[in-house]
This record gives C-alpha cells, structure tokens and sequence, in this order.
C-alpha cells in the first residue's frame, strides 16, 4: 500500500481531469479515503498502538470498573467506568489526529530554482555558457541570530528555518520534530500540539487505571479483613494492570517530562539532539510563557497541500526533465552519500571533463557520411580492437567505439 495507490482509483475523477494530487505524490505516505487522511509508510503500528491503549482499558472496565460500582456507595462507581471509557476514547482520538494528518509537509518544487549567480571555480570553453551553481547553505537571520538552511536535493527547496527531510515519509516538514514510529507519522508543525497532548493523556490514563486497581484491592482487604497479599490474590486483573500501568508510565511519563523541557526552551528533539541549545544560542526561544503559548494557544497553519485537488496540467508536465541550460546541482561533484554523511567527498575535476568532452568532439568531426548515410571512413588511429565504450586512449582522450555506427547516425542528425 502506497501514497499513489491507495484510497481507491475512485479519485481520478469523473470527467477524466487528471489524477488527485495525493495519486501522484512522491513521498512515501500511505492515504486512506481518498486522501482525507495522510499516514507515514509505517502505519501499521497504529495497530499495536491502539492495542495498547485498548486491551488494558477494557480489562480495567471488565474485572475492576464493575466491580467498584457494586462496592461504592451513593452510586459513585458509576463515573469511574464512564470515566475511564471517556478517558480512553479521547486518548484514541488525539491518536488519530496526531497521526492522520499533515505535519507541515512543504510540497516539492517540480524545478530547481534559479540560480543566483556563476560559480567562478569553473573553467569552461569560451563557446559554452558557464556552468551556475546553486550554494549549499544560505544564512537566514532569525531574532538577530544567523541560522543555516539548506537545500534539500529530493523536494529542490531551501528548506525553512526549523525544516528538516525526513528520510522515512521522504519529505520536507516543517518545524520537524522526529518521526515517531508509534504513531506512525512525522511529528512538526501541524501535530506537535496533538502529540503532546496524546502522550500527556495516555499518562494521566495509566495513572487513572493504577490508583483504581489500588482502590480496588484496598476495599476487598477491608471487606473481608485480610492482608493486603491476600486482596491482591483475589484479582488477578488488578495485578496485571498495576505491572503494566507502572511500566508505562515511566515511558508516556518520562516522554510527556522530557517534551515539557522541550516547549518551555522552544525547541525541537531534532534540535536538542543536532544543536545543544545548551551551549549554544537559541534563537527562538522567547520565555516560557511565549514558548508554551506558540505551542497550545497560537493556530494551527493551514496544510500546503491539498491532497484531494486535481493535478494542474502544467505540474504534470513538470515533472518531466527540463534543460539545465548549464545549471548545476549543489551536489555536483560530491560523490552519492557523502553529502549527508559529512564523509571527504571525490573531487570533480572539471578542466579535465571540459578536455574530455572536447576531444570527443574532435573525433566525432573524423567521421564522415556519404549520401546514403552510412560511414566512409574512419580515423586511422580509432582501431577497432583499441576502442571500447566510453573507454579512454593512453593520453586520456575519449574513444568511440565505431560498431555503435546508430548511434553517431544519430548524432549527425
């Protein structure tokens, strides 16, 4: 299942328009109703998620909420089963809003941009256009501190200040945060407020189901007059979900901790883990109280995508190579995987390619067609058992093997 799949081939459209833009996107997402909802590729740990949200709850309701309603009197026992199913289904959908909708994806630019100006490291023939290079990084001032963007090869954008690419949904987000895999999607801008809340109800919901079972056991010692080991053998299911709330707490508990640390510093796991604001200036902090209101109490930007919209014919179009007129990548010249790695990346000799395309050149001008097409004759020096395919001579000089005579046919055209 699959970002251009998924959700039904219903969403071409009647009339025959064009695809929806969610069949034809290019990152890793996997929709459902046809694009109302947008999950990252690993959306089958919701499953499990839910599952452990769910299997303990309704242990909680089955073995412990009934019987409190027997043992509470003036009807109390009542709002602790209704409590805890309210408790429950608000923490599921807090669930579901922080992991079906978009967290901020910038959409791909279907070109490079411009560029700004020429590479003077260059050397090129005085016929050709010198080649232009886009800069790796631009500086960006934010609150008077010069902050880094850089520019992402996959959506060919600078990416705003606080973006990052996510390598597992394939794109861009902004305010990024970390992909989380129990819920299945990238947390930034347009989540992060339904995650905190997600993580922060599913800790006051352990801590409803923990004090519960206690209550529980404590009225069954009193009841019967036993000891408390004695109570607590009585209910095997307030047992379990003592264990099992105790551990999770600490996990939902400590993350709800660690997040809280987190907004009121305005920062970012990716940033706190990449940066150390610690020792280091944060630009965007502005207090806690701003920080924590940006967070709770600011609106929700609006998605920059509607995945549910028809494909401009033009984009489609787009999508296509366009000619680069000389342009060149940021990464040209860097070898595949070193740009984000920070390993020595292999020199790109460009004077020596400038020579090799020349002299390729001078050997295409040595053979010459008759009328009816085909070769009459070639250099003395291009032997067929010295030439191979994109081979070199002993100076260095590239070679044409001649048994490829379509391809210099075409090439004459």
């Amino acid at each position: 299942m699959n970002g251009a799949s998924s959700g039904g081939g219903g969403g071409a459209g009647a009339g025959g328009d064009g695809p929806l833009v969610y069949q034809r996107w290019k990152g890793n997402n996997v929709f459902v109703l046809q694009g109302r909802f947008i999950f990252g590729p690993d959306a089958r740990s919701l499953y499990v998620t839910m599952f452990l949200i769910i299997a303990p709850a309704s242990i909680f309701c089955l073995f412990v909420a009934k019987e409190l309603m027997n043992n509470f009197s003036y009807g109390l026992g009542l709002p602790v089963m209704i409590s805890a199913v309210v408790f429950t289904a608000y923490d599921l959908s807090l669930l579901l809003l922080t992991s079906g909708r978009d967290p901020g994806i910038i959409p791909r630019n279907a070109h490079p941009p411009e560029p700004e100006g020429l590479d003077g490291n260059a050397e090129v023939g005085s016929n050709q256009t010198p080649p232009m290079r886009l800069p790796r990084v631009k500086d960006v001032v934010v609150n008077g501190i010069t902050v880094k963007t850089k520019y992402c090869d996959t959506c060919m954008l600078y990416r705003p200040p606080r973006c990052s690419h996510c390598s597992i949904c394939n794109n861009c987000v902004e305010r990024f945060d970390h992909h989380c895999p129990w819920v299945g999607q990238c947390i930034g801008l347009r989540n992060y407020r339904f995650f905190y809340m997600f993580v922060f109800s599913t800790t006051l919901l352990c801590l409803y189901v923990f004090g519960f079972c206690w209550v529980y056991i404590v009225k069954i010692r009193n009841s019967e007059q036993i000891t408390i080991w004695k109570a607590m053998a009585k209910t095997p299911a307030s047992i379990a979900l003592l264990v099992y709330t105790f551990i999770a707490v600490w996990f939902v508990g400590g993350l709800s901790v660690f997040h809280l640390y987190l907004m009121s510093t305005n920062q970012t796991t990716y940033e706190n883990f990449r940066y150390r604001y610690d020792q280091r200036a944060n630009p965007y902090n502005r207090g806690v109280m701003e920080n924590i209101k940006d967070i709770f109490f600011s609106a929700i930007p609006a998605s920059k995508n509607n995945f549910r919209a028809r494909v401009p014919v033009p984009q489609e179009q787009g999508l296509r190579p366009r000619p680069t007129n000389g342009f060149m990548s940021p990464n040209m010249g860097r070898a595949v995987g070193d740009i984000e790695m920070g390993r020595k990346p292999v020199a790109w000799d460009e004077p020596r390619m400038a020579a090799d395309i020349g002299d390729l050149g001078a050997g295409l001008g040595n053979l010459l067609e008759d009328k009816d097409g085909r070769f009459r004759s070639a250099s003395p020096d291009l032997s067929r058992d010295a030439l191979a395919i994109g081979g070199l001579d002993d100076q260095g000089s590239s070679v044409m093997n001649p048994g490829r005579t379509s391809w210099g046919v075409e090439a004459g055209r």
